[in-house]
């Protein structure tokens, strides 16, 4: 176990003991070392710490790892971990937030779900270092379902089962809980919370006729009405057990998302540039590594990724992007007419997408180095090497001082030439690398094993010496973001700076991406189907079998407004202005006058004769009525 700049040998067999848990014996007394210095991991002065009797975990703020237990005591420190104090005995594991910065108003406030004696689950908050029963809130009153509370940005989201039904539930910026409202043909028995930047949520939900898929939802800005994005959306599960749907957010470029969507038993890659609004498939490329012509016709054939997020963080998965190299994808893929896992090699686009070249046969991992300027490539063998390979255009050789093996590779181009290096004649495993973060900090740390039964060995590396200069204005070139051509994307035209594939030089720490951004005017494609509505085959969003758009809720009252739709929403977080936005945004309009509802007569007697002469009690029901209305 690695804590800070302390390391602590436990007592676990290489690769089955990760970097931040490690199983344990029952009843078998465990030792955490925590690190007052600054090291590995940005330690906050609060930390929290979760035990059980089979498994102990060490979390920070943003770091969490899933346990096998129903529940498990959570204790905080406010002293770098030399005291600890309980803060809840039964935790769900994973289940306990931080505050939010400008919604919470306690800035040690913890969200938590919490397990009674019976199974059940409630969702509490409380203060960290003062949660006793007494102190503890209840912002959702009754019980919800084990393992469903999640807080995450704006947003807080529970779920209850009722009548063997799931409901789902969403308070928008600690407003009340709302029901979430998906189309009613709608029965899931499953749901996904993928993100919630940018003012909307994006939802996987499972039906009740699916298995290894999910259909993909998005919200609008309160996380309330949800309307389809994209159907069957392979699904598989991780190591853990969890579900790991297949959709990557691209990181750099806002509303860019690629999919892999099943259909007839084919799971083809798909890319959308504003939400989910459209999809399209990926060009293949035209050549191979030998530059060969690939002969690859959309939509018959196409370029499919794998979009797997690596469980181990010191891994990079089978896809990576980084916000401060917009347009730049790497991913492990094959060309074809669907998804496989033979004969794979590693694609890269330079431009976000409309472009693909392969740049290895084999799987690597591959990590951004100096804010995205270059790429390192490792490949993760079965068996070890001992190779430094490094990709320098127009660089003179160089010199690293290393003392144990991997093989990696180093391109300032985009992956266009690497060259290779040996620097050790003992073999390593590499079982990751991390990449210090810091605008002057040029230190990557490479860490594995010479062989199974081996310790960990670590190699720190100062890349610095890869460069040549600092950059300066004549090694840069400008690149226009464009969704096949179109450079309106997400409702504003874009320009990024690049350095050039030439220019070995390092970025400088004033280095910015963005070059200029300007708005475009409002067109169709800018705008969405609302809640209740879907696309027809001429492009327009008409009303759905299920929904009358003459229906205005029960909660307008007169005298009152609401917002009837026109049966689109701008996309959001969509930066386009004047065009059509004044034609497709919804109307604000008065709430009309309804007849009372639901009058019933009777008497004291329940029965509506009497006889003559005799005083009569009549009772007078009305289900709904207008607050202006009277009754005489």
């Amino acid at each position: 176990m690695m804590i800070g700049v302390s390391v602590q040998a436990l007592s676990c067999p290489v690769l089955s003991c990760p970097v931040l848990s490690c199983p344990v014996q029952p009843r078998v007394s465990v030792v955490l070392y925590v690190s007052v210095g600054v090291g590995l991991f940005p330690w906050l002065p609060m930390l929290l710490l979760l035990v059980s009797s089979t498994t102990v975990t060490m979390t920070s703020a943003s770091v969490a790892v899933q346990q096998r237990v129903r529940s498990v005591p959570l204790y905080s420190s406010v002293d770098f971990g030399r005291k600890w104090q309980l803060v809840h005995e039964a935790v769900t594991p994973n289940r306990f937030y931080w505050s939010v910065t400008g919604l919470d108003v306690e800035s040690d406030l913890i969200h938590l779900e919490a397990n009674a004696t019976d199974g059940r689950a409630q969702y509490v908050t409380c203060r960290a270092q003062s949660c006793s029963e007494a102190n503890r809130h209840y912002p959702f009153t009754g019980y919800i379902e084990t393992n469903s509370l999640v807080v995450q940005d704006d947003y807080m989201f529970i779920q209850v089962t009722s009548a063997g039904r799931a409901w789902y539930y969403v308070s928008y910026k600690r407003e009340p809980f709302a029901r979430i409202k998906l189309p009613k043909y709608s029965l899931p028995k499953d749901m996904h919370i993928i993100s919630t930047d940018k003012g909307q949520v994006f939802a996987a939900v499972q039906e009740w006729n699916q298995n290894d898929t999910y259909n993909i939802y998005i919200s609008d800005p309160q996380g309330i009405h949800f309307t389809l994005a994209l159907e069957n959306v392979r699904a598989s599960r991780g190591l853990g057990g969890n579900s790991m749907i297949d959709l990557y957010e691209v990181a750099g470029i806002k509303g860019m998302l690629i999919a892999n969507h099943k259909l007839e038993n084919q799971v083809k890659t798909y890319i959308t540039y504003n939400k989910g609004r459209d999809w399209r498939l990926l060009q293949a490329p035209t050549t191979d590594l030998e530059g060969n012509s690939i002969h690859c016709v959309l939509p018959f054939c196409s370029l499919h990724l794998q979009l797997q997020m690596s469980e181990n963080p010191y891994l990079s998965g089978s896809i990576i992007t980084k916000s401060s190299a917009p347009g730049v994808i790497v991913a492990t893929g094959n060309i074809g007419s669907e998804l496989s896992y033979n004969n794979v090699g590693m694609f890269i686009s330079s431009d976000a997408g409309n472009s693909w070249r392969q740049i290895f046969e084999e799987e690597h991992n591959v990590w951004f180095l100096d804010k995205g300027g270059a790429l390192l490539a490792v490949k993760q063998p079965t068996v070890p090497t001992r190779h430094l390979w490094v990709s320098l255009r127009a660089l003179h050789p160089i010199g690293l001082s290393l003392y144990a093996v991997c093989t990696i590779g180093v391109s300032f181009d985009e992956g266009r030439q690497w060259d290779r290096h040996s620097f050790s004649m003992v073999p390593l495993f590499v079982d990751g690398v991390l990449v210090e973060p810091g605008i002057d900090n040029q230190i990557m740390t490479f860490f594995g094993h010479f062989s199974h039964r081996s310790e960990w060995q670590l190699i720190k590396i100062d890349y610095k010496s890869l460069f040549s200069k600092r950059c300066t204005d004549g090694d840069y070139q400008t690149w226009h973001l464009h969704n096949q051509g179109e450079p309106c994307v997400m409702g504003q035209k874009q320009i990024y700076m690049k350095r050039r594939p030439a220019s070995s030089c390092m970025l400088g720490p004033g280095y910015s991406r963005v070059l200029s951004s300007e708005p475009c005017i409002c067109r169709a494609h800018d705008f969405e189907c609302d809640y209740g509505y879907e696309r027809s085959g001429d492009g327009n969003c008409s009303p759905s079998f299920w929904y009358n758009p003459a229906t205005v809720s029960r909660s307008c009252r007169h005298g009152q407004n609401y917002l009837s739709t026109t049966g689109y929403r701008k996309v959001a977080a969509n930066n386009c202005t004047k065009g059509v936005n004044d034609m497709y945004t919804a109307r604000r309009q008065k709430c009309p006058n309804r007849a009372p509802h639901g009058l019933q007569l009777s008497t004291s007697e329940g029965k509506l004769i009497a006889p003559l002469h005799s005083n009569v009690t009549f009772l007078l029901q009305l289900q709904e009525m207008e607050a202006t209305d009277r009754v005489d």
